[in-house]
């Protein structure tokens, strides 16, 4: 899809400068020839794509309001600032004094304000946006590995990175940011009311929305245009969903767009999608009242997120994550959809965790019992991939919450990986669902000897109740280990969480950061699942925990080997207990329980 897409831009590229409105030649009032008492103009659009003009009256100029920046004070006229007060999704519009230029309509004092007292960005501040231009972050906070992680652990993880936006203080007034209108389309109730939590508190306002049904094929190069005044959206999701921050274009200099004024997230060097607007109406409101509007077609990209703006161009083709998600009930009826999210280390993680949470709970039933089947891809872009299978089945939407949980998890330490900037050429996954539970219990285990001689075998049966009261009985063998006569060995048979357990006993630690990308692919296409029975085989035999890998059964000149601090990179931990064996059986339930039985060998 992004290879179209490119092919469809570098066609309509040469041609699209031909028609873009270049204003790149338009004065600027330098801040300090600002005056109280001066009358000017602003530009913005309150319904469809017609830019008006309303007038604007200079307060004061706020200088070094906060370290090395600087804020124009103003009130905004006019018949519709009277009903509705400065209005989100205004952020960014262009103000001018004498036909000058002066920034961009940013602030506003409080809620329930009688006035719309505006603060207004000076526009030399949005300008040097494009001198930050720098690589995106090499940001990875180093977390211990997990298989899990919810859009909760997401938020808190970053943060310090995803705070509200800054609000300051004059003559007793509180001056903020504009709350930026955030459209969600195509999401789920249940998505969109967990999303709105998180993104409230970080100076957002949550609406649900639209598209305006064009597409990338269907425009023409003018299209390609944006104006000082027109509303413009930074996508962080599009396609079958859609998630998207609206504002208006501040200055336009040939392919170059400045907007919004003030951050989204302030996140310095990004990649977002840049894309048409359209204002469907203004929504005038007692605290503050918002543009209602839909989301158009992509026409570039926003490559800097900073505290005065945003900085972007238009013809320039954002790197995407595309997710495909093919959904088959149980009358093999089957739903596609296709999104594509930002590449962002922060953002990707939750937004596919969102995203695949509004999939699953707009498709399947919320409430009653619900398995999910799933069976996925994660294709990167150094060529390798991770595969993934599992099962999910619980009640109310907990199994589309597991699903989503699991794949954000592995997107986050992929992204967020330390040893290699690693980028996700496409998540391609299939669900099978079915409104029933699918668990199964462990009962009880039997074996035909407690006592054995090494290479003999050992049958053993392990009897579980399904979900529908039915007890099923797997039977299987192994072969007793190589040990001494008159010793003993464990044998564990348990589920996933269970067997992680032991594992944690046993290497003597709770937690786990992958010391290489080769060992982090590994780990992921290796993830323990949870329709499983796994067996274990341990024994009081001396080895070593090192770098993520257990090292069992090792001989004494082995162990000092490797625990040499000249060989060692990193403090080895001694086990006094190894693995010998493990195995596993599949079943199409989700296995719950764990047993530890001791076996002796004969003398």
């Amino acid at each position: 899809m992004i290879a179209k897409y490119g092919r469809i831009f570098s066609a309509l590229i040469l041609i699209c400068f031909g028609f873009l409105t270049v204003e790149g030649s338009v004065s600027i009032l330098p801040l300090e020839q600002i005056k109280a008492g001066m009358k000017g103009k602003g530009k913005t659009v309150f319904e469809q794509d017609i830019i008006e003009e309303f007038d604007v009256e200079i307060l004061d100029v706020l200088y070094n309001f906060t370290p090395k920046r600087n804020m124009i004070l103003a009130k905004l006229k006019g018949e519709i600032f009277d009903k509705a007060g400065v209005i989100q999704g205004m952020s960014g519009s262009p103000v001018y004094v004498g036909g000058k230029l002066i920034g961009a309509v940013a602030y506003s004092i409080g809620d329930f304000s009688k006035e719309a007292i505006a603060g207004i960005t000076p526009i030399g501040e949005m300008l040097s946006i494009e001198r930050k231009e720098t690589a995106k972050s090499s940001f990875s906070p180093q977390i211990p590995f997990k298989k899990s992680m919810s859009l909760e652990e997401l938020f808190e993880i970053n943060k310090e990175f995803l705070l509200p936006r800054s609000s300051f203080v004059s003559e007793g007034q509180t001056l903020t940011p504009l709350s930026i209108p955030l459209v969600f389309s195509g999401f789920s109730s249940n998505a969109f009311e967990r999303a709105k939590v998180f993104f409230s508190g970080l100076g957002f306002n949550p609406v649900r929305g639209g598209l305006s049904g064009q597409s990338l094929q269907g425009i023409s190069s003018p299209d390609l245009a944006l104006r000082e005044g027109d509303p413009v959206a930074v996508q962080l999701i599009r396609g079958d969903m859609d998630m998207s921050a609206h504002g208006t274009v501040t200055h336009v200099d040939g392919n170059k767009i400045f907007a919004f004024g003030h951050p989204l997230y302030n996140l310095g060097a990004v990649d977002y999608i840049m894309s048409k607007a359209r204002v469907i109406t203004v929504v005038p409101r007692f605290s503050t009242s918002f543009k209602m509007s839909s989301t158009g077609a992509l026409v570039g990209s926003f490559a800097q997120d900073r505290i005065s703006g945003v900085f972007g161009r238009i013809g320039k083709m954002p790197k995407l994550v595309p997710v495909n998600v093919q959904m088959t009930d149980t009358k093999g009826n089957i739903k596609n959809f296709k999104i594509e999210i930002v590449n962002d280390k922060i953002l990707t993680p939750a937004l596919v965790n969102l995203s695949l949470a509004s999939i699953l709970s707009a498709e399947e039933r919320a409430f009653g019992e619900l398995s999910l089947e799933l069976r996925g891809d994660v294709y990167l872009d150094n060529g390798t991939s991770i595969h993934l299978e599992d099962l999910f089945s619980g009640s109310f939407n907990t199994s589309g919450t597991r699903l989503s949980n699991l794949i954000a998890a592995v997107v986050y330490f992929l992204i967020n990986n330390a040893f290699e900037d690693l980028g996700i050429h496409r998540i391609d996954l299939s669900v099978r669902t079915s409104e029933e539970a699918k668990f199964s219990y462990l009962e009880k285990v039997w074996l035909d000897k407690y006592e054995a001689s090494p290479g003999e075998r050992i049958r053993i049966k392990v009897y579980h109740r399904t979900f529908r009261g039915i007890t099923e009985v797997q039977e299987v063998g192994i072969l007793v280990p190589q040990l001494p006569s008159n010793s003993e060995f464990q044998l564990f048979i348990g589920d996933a969480a269970s067997m992680a357990q032991v594992e944690m006993s046993q290497y003597k630690r709770g937690t786990f950061i992958p010391r290489s990308l080769n060992q982090l692919i590994r780990i992921l296409n290796n993830l323990r699942k949870n329709n499983r029975i796994y067996f274990k085989i341990i024994a009081s035999k001396p080895g070593l925990f090192l770098k993520g890998e257990e090292m069992p059964n090792l001989p004494p000149t082995m162990k000092s080997m490797f625990s040499s601090p000249r060989a060692a990179a990193s403090a080895p931990i001694e086990l006094d207990k190894s693995t010998l064996s493990e195995y596993q059986l599949p079943l199409p339930y989700v296995f719950n329980g764990a047993v530890m039985i001791p076996i002796k060998i004969k003398k």
